[in-house]
């Protein structure tokens, strides 16, 4: 019998060497979670209503997705064919890295910014180029420009971006599409429900736009991840070539309809999360902790050094925050959701204890 003398393993690929990696929490998010922009309440209860419907023989069946799609694009007001359905933004960001980039192409973004950027763009060939925001986080829309060249092959704009909660103007982004006609240019409006601004309309008309939405802010489906992609038909029929066919599964095909078509109950956190975002605004000066204008559902708020002991303090509080303090340029930052009004006075409750606890002085 034969017997395994090999005592080592494979080494990836250089680019996956260099990858940069990203470690999420696997657990033990009890308490309020104001650490990652979730929907803090819940999805639709006609999501629940339609999951209850789906038999034993649905699961033996692979997900069909055009249907759904034709839903969505008549959401959009768009056609079916301009719409591709993923696995959350992550998988959508991993396919347009893999299909736009190659050896000595440049991907070309805004810091700080959505990591998973950076993250999916070091897992290939090609050179990550980044374009540092001003210390207010205002888009840097000059040098943005500056820095395309001939190689710029995909450039990545968050609006509102996370995690500053800051927007690119409609301008800025036409700007963008006509200085960069080589590249594929992609607006990721993860966010765009808490701010109402967005280029949705432009999908078809610049021939090298893509826009993504998500469908786990907002409508709480963080966890059937389901984003998507709207573009050209012709980027569509290469973004389909990459893609899995099976990616998104029959469980969260069967929800959206249903999250899509129960506008109450979306309009209702919208304007819920809107309102405490402008008591939140509030709260914080009175306590006198800095913060950065935002148009998503988060604040970044500047701690500085005490900021591990801040998101300690808080954790131990109930409520859950995010540090970002090794972001480009968030030195002592840290990012807080924001939920509805309710939960927001449990959190500004807990923040003037912790600061309390840690010492926290205003700058």
């Amino acid at each position: 019998m034969a017997e395994i003398v090999l005592q080592q393993t494979p080494t990836p690929r250089a680019a996956v060497q260099r990858m940069r990696a990203y470690h999420p929490p696997l657990g033990g998010r009890q308490g309020l979670r104001l650490d990652f922009n979730e929907n803090t309440v819940a999805c639709s209860p006609r999501v629940l209503e339609a999951l209850k419907k789906i038999a034993a023989a649905d699961l033996a069946k692979y997900p069909e997705r055009a249907q759904v799609e034709a839903k969505v694009a008549q959401h959009l007001r768009l056609e079916p064919e301009q719409v591709l359905l993923t696995n959350g933004v992550d998988e959508a960001i991993h396919v347009l890295c893999q299909t736009y980039l190659d050896r000595e192409d440049e991907f070309l973004f805004p810091t700080p910014t959505y990591t998973m950027y950076e993250v999916y763009g070091s897992c290939t060939d090609a050179t990550v180029k980044t374009v540092p925001s001003s210390g207010d986080f205002t888009f840097p829309i000059e040098e943005l420009l500056a820095a395309i060249t001939p190689q710029t092959r995909l450039i990545a704009i968050a609006s509102p971006n996370s995690p500053t909660g800051t927007v690119a103007s409609r301008e800025q982004i036409l700007q963008i599409l006509n200085g960069a006609p080589q590249a594929a240019v992609l607006v990721d409006e993860a966010y765009y429900h808490f701010c109402g601004q967005t280029v949705m309309d432009l999908v078809g008309q610049a021939p090298n736009l893509i826009v993504a939405r998500t469908f786990s802010k907002a409508y709480g489906l963080a966890g059937l991840r389901l984003g998507m992609l709207a573009a050209p038909t012709g980027i569509q029929q290469w973004l389909r070539t990459v893609i899995s066919p099976y990616s998104v599964n029959s469980l969260a095909l069967a929800c959206l309809p249903e999250a899509l078509d129960d506008e109450e109950y979306l309009q209702w956190y919208v304007e819920e999360v809107k309102a405490a975002r402008t008591e939140m605004v509030d709260s914080l000066r009175r306590l006198g902790v800095p913060q950065w204008p935002s148009q998503a559902n988060f604040i970044l708020v500047k701690i500085g050094p005490k900021h591990g002991e801040f998101v300690r303090a808080m954790q131990q509080r109930g409520v859950l925050t995010r540090d970002r303090s090794k972001d480009q340029g968030c030195a002592g930052c840290v990012r807080m959701t924001v939920g509805t009004r309710a939960q927001l006075k449990q959190a500004m409750a807990a923040m003037a204890e912790a600061l309390n606890e840690i010492g926290w002085e205003k700058a």
